[in-house]
C-alpha cells in the first residue's frame, strides 16, 4: 500500500492540492484533577500518525475513531481553502478513551489557476485583481494584435489562439479551486469556449455581455446540446450586481462572485437578476 508521504509526492508532481494531516501531540486530561497525564495510547492515535485529505477523493489513513477522522477531514478541506498550515487541538473522548489530539495541518497547494478569454480592457483589469487573489493568470485570444505580453504585463502567460483550442489542452488540469472568464462578448469565441470547459471540474464559469448577448449565447449553447443542468454552471452575465461600469469595477465585482461561489455565500449576481446591468448614475 502506497504510504502518506508518497502520495503527498505524486500529488505535488501532478500539481494536485493536498493536506497533510500529522498528529503532534497527545495530552489527555485526569478527570478528577484536570491535570495532564501520561496518554492512553492504546485507544488513540500514535504521535506522528498522519491522514492525507485530497480533493473529490477519500482521506488516505485513519486515527482510529470515525468521528474524529470527519472532523480532521473537514478542517483539512478549510485548511486547504484559505491555503494556510494549521494547528488544532480535539479535546478526549472519556466515552472511547480516547485521549486529546493535537494535530498538524501541512498544506500543499499549487496556485489557483484562472483562464480570461478575450484579450480586453475589462482582461486587463480581472488580471490585476485576479493576480492580489493569488491566481496564476493565462490570458487567451485568437488575434495576434491584441493578445501580446506587453498589453498584459501582469499575466503569468500570454496565449494567442483559439480559446476553445487552448482550453481543450488544460481542461484536464482545471479544478474546482480554478476559474474561467469568458469576455471576448463574440459568439465565435464564446460558445466554443464555454464547450471547452463545461465537462471539466473548474468551478467557475464566468461570460460578459448583455442580457441580449447572453440570450443569445444561451440559444447557440443550446443548438450544440447543453442540458439546463450544464447551464446552470455559467455565471452569466458575469459578476455580482453592484452597478459596475469601468473595467476596474467589473474585474472586482467578477473576483467577488468567484469568491462567494468558492464559499458557499449567496450574494446578488447578475445571472439572476433582470433588467439593464448598468443602471444610470446621479
Amino acid at each position: 500500500m502506497i504510504g502518506p508521504l508518497a502520495v503527498v509526492r505524486d500529488c505535488l508532481r501532478a500539481g494536485e492540492p493536498v493536506v497533510l494531516v500529522t498528529v503532534v501531540e497527545l495530552s489527555p486530561l485526569d478527570p478528577v484533577s484536570d491535570h495532564a497525564v501520561a496518554p492512553d495510547t492504546s485507544t488513540s492515535p500514535a504521535l506522528g500518525a498522519k491522514i492525507v485529505i485530497r480533493l473529490g477523493a477519500d482521506p488516505l489513513g485513519s486515527f482510529g475513531e470515525p468521528t474524529l477522522d470527519e472532523t480532521i477531514a473537514r478542517d483539512a478541506l478549510d485548511a486547504l481553502e484559505t491555503e494556510r498550515n494549521a494547528l488544532r487541538s480535539y479535546p478526549p473522548n472519556r466515552a472511547l478513551h480516547r485521549c486529546g489530539v493535537t494535530a498538524f495541518y501541512q498544506v500543499f497547494a499549487p496556485p489557483r489557476q484562472m483562464v480570461v478569454v478575450g484579450a480586453t480592457d475589462f482582461t486587463a483589469a480581472l488580471v490585476r485583481v485576479a493576480k492580489v487573489l493569488g491566481y496564476r493568470v493565462t490570458v487567451c485570444d485568437a488575434r495576434p494584435a491584441f493578445a501580446t505580453a506587453l498589453r498584459f504585463p501582469e499575466a503569468d502567460e500570454v496565449v494567442t489562439d483559439w480559446p476553445d483550442r487552448y482550453l481543450a489542452t488544460v481542461a484536464a488540469h482545471l479544478g474546482p479551486r480554478d476559474a474561467v472568464c469568458v469576455l471576448s462578448h463574440d459568439h465565435k469565441f464564446d460558445v466554443p469556449a464555454i464547450l471547452a470547459v463545461l465537462d471539466t471540474r473548474v468551478g467557475y464559469i464566468g461570460a460578459m455581455g448583455s442580457r441580449r448577448t447572453n440570450a443569445e449565447r444561451i440559444e447557440g449553447l443550446r443548438r450544440e446540446g447543453v442540458s439546463d443542468e450544464e447551464l446552470a454552471r455559467i455565471m452569466a452575465p458575469i459578476g455580482i450586481d453592484i452597478g459596475a461600469r469601468t473595467p476596474e469595477e467589473t474585474a472586482i465585482a467578477i473576483a467577488a462572485e468567484i469568491i462567494a461561489l468558492r464559499a458557499n455565500s449567496r450574494v446578488p449576481s447578475l445571472r439572476d437578476g433582470s433588467g439593464p446591468i448598468h443602471q444610470a448614475r446621479e
